[in-house]
């Protein structure tokens, strides 16, 4: 399967400001949860939200995201089945914390679940030059998971 089969089985859009693509699948007063996926040369560019996100790994390459803490902690989990590697199918992001990600291979098809729901409110685009600041340590990653 490819991408392109997927986005069309899935009914995928374009995510313009953050990248990738996704589709909207479960909507309650109380949750959202949405398919994502990212092809080779696109990337979900760094931001955060208000609330609490649980990803969830489906099909394709394994993810590789960067997370930067508040604290000044900066994680590079990879969400994937390759589980003795220490990849994991599931990873919950706190709120506050920065996260960007892309894909290891030609495409890579996760879910996120969101409780409280997600709200537009709720989502910040990060900034290259105040992050690079803020994390030193991964001002590469981060210069690859920002736009200019």
């Amino acid at each position: 399967m490819t991408a392109d089969d997927v986005i069309s089985f899935l009914g995928l859009q374009p995510l313009p400001e953050e990248g990738g693509m996704f589709g909207q699948h479960f909507a309650d007063p109380n949750s959202t949860a949405i398919y994502f996926l990212v092809r080779e040369g696109d990337f979900s560019a760094l931001h955060r939200l208000t609330g609490p996100e649980v990803y969830h790994f489906y099909a394709g390459a394994p993810l590789q995201m960067l997370l930067l803490h508040p604290d000044g902690r900066i994680d590079r989990p990879v969400l994937g089945l390759e589980l003795a590697s220490g990849q994991r199918p599931a990873l919950a992001v706190g709120s506050g914390v920065w996260q960007g990600s892309r894909t290891t291979g030609e495409w890579s098809l996760v879910g996120a679940t969101m409780a409280p729901g997600f709200q537009e409110e709720m989502f910040e685009l990060g900034d290259r030059e105040g992050l690079v600041t803020a994390y030193p340590d991964a001002a590469a990653d981060i210069d690859r998971l920002t736009r200019s």
